[in-house]
């Protein structure tokens, strides 16, 4: 989530670009994408300045009302962090490319430097800044924020620790809208701390784990929108100006969240009903990128698809079974899978940590040399005890070798991904079992881990996210057994008290390829981010690294 400097204050120019040319929407000329063209190229978003957005309008676009509303929770989705980001403070702000800049709606100042080889981070709170109940927003959410996330009291049920593990305190300045925070060690990562903060309120274990069920908690925000209604029953929620906002109004008059699975999404978009729909896949970029009065915005995406194995599952105990199934996918045809008819290609993935097209990437799978093989994988299998039958599939003191693959929602590109998979799999002898489920249940599955094999995406928004979040993804549930996630754990906090990005990159590139040794995960593709959006809307669409204001997006004058 970063770039580093050692003072951030008002001074610096907000991240949000204004050259409308270089960042706009564009049509389709049929030229075939890369990765690295993406990479190369301006994020496109139609970058512009406030005094070009009109006053008012309604923007809406899709996503599923999270059953944890709380983005902190160990049970949080994407949409829980989507709809956070409308009614929530922001701190930080981060241009296309990554660079980072206090918020000055709510920051004055930050500084950070080194005392006795250890982080201090001193934040200086815009006066102004209060959440909707009145409560000033001061050092106590810097804190509630820490001390719910630091790993301590384990009745906190997180998303993970992420560094606040690190933090030995944070106390008021040199008042209480000055917030002092002290870390052991240099902490390299540190703008990826607190920006969010938390009301106070919030803080107490019972609240932070069921208080958000369902439950968005407006009077806990503080944001140029606040929410005015939510209908579980219609799958809608509804944000628009706050009218205790001390700072530049929002243009939009209304933001809306729609509960749609993957068809109805489509149909939405083409009936007019959204603004914007994701065309990552065959049927939706044949469908919109003809469409009149339409942009199709394109920009490396922030995120990798992985299939990751249930470290839990019966049947997947012994390591010669799990590099056997790994074996079996052919990566680089479900690669033209998923991009049939995307006119996209790239390079196979071989980090989940960081981007091919950042530095210090490396691709640690090969370092492993976990390749598509039939003949390696059926040996395996055969080494590990597990015989063909007459029907094709391999069986074991009378059990078969049968993986429980769910496919949440009804995204063709999942299913289609599910089906080649299950015919890999299949030439080696492992029966997939697709389990189709509601979109909904995607966390559900994930943390009673109901399955064999899972086809998910890690998202990252900042530049060194993957690795300031190592342990979010190889440190913990769902994904690494106990013993794993323990001795990766250790590692990773010696390697957090390297002062250097440099050497600490060098490092997590080392334990990744620890990670997947431990045969449990495999990137399968990054992709192109592709927006297909109304012409007209601004300050939105494929923005690769962009957090910019949320009240500066709206309809284009």
């Amino acid at each position: 989530m970063k770039h580093t400097k050692q003072i951030a204050a008002l001074g610096v120019a907000l991240v949000l670009g204004l050259t409308a040319c270089s960042s706009g929407g564009t049509t389709d000329k049929g030229e075939q994408r890369s990765r690295e063209k993406l990479a190369a190229a301006a994020p496109q978003y139609n970058a512009q300045p406030r005094e070009n957005v009109k006053d008012g309008g309604t923007f809406t676009t899709a996503a599923p009302l999270p059953d944890q509303f709380n983005p902190f929770h160990a049970d949080m989705t994407s949409a829980s962090w989507e709809i956070a980001e409308w009614y929530n403070p922001s701190l930080f702000l981060q241009a296309a490319d990554g660079e980072w800049s206090p918020n000055p709606d709510y920051l004055a100042n930050v500084e950070d430097e080194l005392v006795d080889g250890n982080r201090r981070v001193t934040y200086t709170i815009n006066p102004k800044a209060k959440f909707n109940d009145g409560t000033p927003i001061d050092w106590r959410a810097f804190e509630a924020r820490w001390k719910t996330q630091n790993g301590e009291n384990k009745e906190y049920s997180v998303s993970g620790t992420n560094g606040y593990d690190l933090i030995t305190s944070v106390e008021p300045g040199t008042d209480d809208r000055q917030v002092v925070v002290t870390y052991k060690g240099p902490w390299v990562w540190w703008h990826d701390h607190f920006v969010m903060p938390l009301h106070p309120t919030a803080a107490d274990p019972e609240t932070f784990n069921t208080g958000f069920v369902e439950k968005p908690h407006d009077e806990w925000g503080a944001g140029p929108y606040h929410v005015k209604s939510v209908d579980h029953n219609a799958g809608t929620i509804v944000f628009e100006r706050n009218p205790k906002w001390w700072g530049e109004p929002g243009k939009l008059d209304q933001r809306v969240f729609r509960t749609l699975e993957s068809t109805a999404e489509l149909n939405a978009f083409r009936n007019g009903e959204i603004d914007a729909v994701k065309a990552v896949n065959k049927e939706f970029y044949t469908q919109v990128k003809g469409m009149k009065d339409v942009d199709i915005r394109q920009s490396a995406i922030l995120a990798t698809n992985f299939v990751t194995l249930n470290p839990d599952s019966k049947v997947l105990q012994d390591e010669r079974v799990r590099e056997a199934v790994l074996r079996g996918f052919d990566r680089e045809t479900l690669l033209k899978v998923k991009f049939d008819g995307l006119n996209y290609t790239e390079k196979l993935p071989g980090s989940m940590s960081r981007y091919p097209f950042q530095d210090g990437y490396r691709d640690n799978l090969a370092q492993v040399g976990i390749t598509y093989d039939e003949a390696k994988a059926n040996e395996l299998l055969d080494a590990a005890g597990w015989k063909k039958g007459s029907d094709g599939f391999r069986a074991k003191d009378g059990q078969k070798l049968r993986l429980v693959w769910p496919v949440t929602g009804d995204d063709s590109g999942k299913k289609n991904m599910a089906t080649a998979a299950q015919a890999m799999l299949k030439k080696i002898g492992v029966e997939v079992s697709i389990d189709q489920r509601a979109g909904s249940e995607l966390s559900k599955t994930l943390s009673e881990k109901t399955y064999d094999a899972f086809n998910l995406s890690w998202n990252s928004g900042r530049p060194d996210y993957g690795f300031a979040e190592f342990c979010g993804l190889f440190c913990g549930d769902p994904y690494m057994d106990s013993a794993t996630q323990k001795k990766l754990a250790e590692k990773a906090r010696e390697i957090n008290l390297i002062g250097d990005k440099a050497r600490q990159i060098e490092k997590w590139n080392d334990l990744e390829v620890e990670a997947f040794r431990t045969k449990l995960m495999l990137p399968m593709h990054n992709g192109p981010a592709v927006w297909a959006v109304k012409k007209g809307l601004a300050n939105f669409g494929a923005s690769q690294f962009l957090i910019g204001p949320k009240q500066d997006i709206g309809w284009q004058k």
